[in-house]
């Protein structure tokens, strides 16, 4: 690779990480193609990105972040990396399903956030992380809680009154 394509990748791939919103580092090593291509298509599905990257460009790429060096410790072998933009589980959670089917496939380490994860906390951590509309029903409901709360509270006296004439015309025979 001549010296100006390499800082043309080392640029792209500060761009991408400084964009993503979180990313994960896979061992693919063993996979055959089929396998490969059916992770890629799965991740284009969840709107993921997945590169392989050569370990000593995204150590140039990184050297100005705090982490480069807890994450360096991860950057060896093949390297494959599943960059999330819009939600930060997507990867992982498609990564632990696939990890499931294919032995071959291992996690490396995650990066959330400029903190770096080591492959337990990927799964665990990382992929139960709620997706956007699962935090949007969350906080949804959490808006709407009060007001509920509120509307029982103005209806009970004239819900309970209504009992009791029940109650009374059901006890004077009807």
């Amino acid at each position: 690779m001549l010296r100006s394509e390499k800082e043309t990748a080392i640029a792209s791939i500060r761009d991408s990480f400084e964009q993503m919103s979180s990313a994960v580092f896979v061992d693919y090593q063993g996979m055959t193609v089929e396998e490969v291509s059916s992770l890629r298509a799965k991740f284009r599905e969840k709107g993921v990105d997945y590169k392989v990257l050569k370990n000593s460009l995204v150590k140039k790429a990184l050297a100005d972040e705090e982490f480069v060096d807890t994450l360096s410790g991860f950057l060896k072998g093949m390297t494959g990396v599943a960059l999330s933009y819009e939600e930060p589980s997507a990867a992982a959670r498609v990564l632990k399903d696939f990890v499931k089917d294919n032995e071959k496939l291992t996690i490396k380490a995650g990066l959330l956030d400029g903190s770096v994860l080591d492959a337990k906390a990927v799964e665990t951590q990382l992929a139960t992380l709620p997706n956007k509309d699962e935090a949007r029903a969350t906080l949804l409901a959490q808006l709407v809680a009060p007001a509920q709360s509120l509307v029982r509270l103005i209806n009970a006296p004239g819900q309970n009154f209504a009992l009791l004439l029940e109650a009374k015309r059901n006890k004077d025979g009807g």
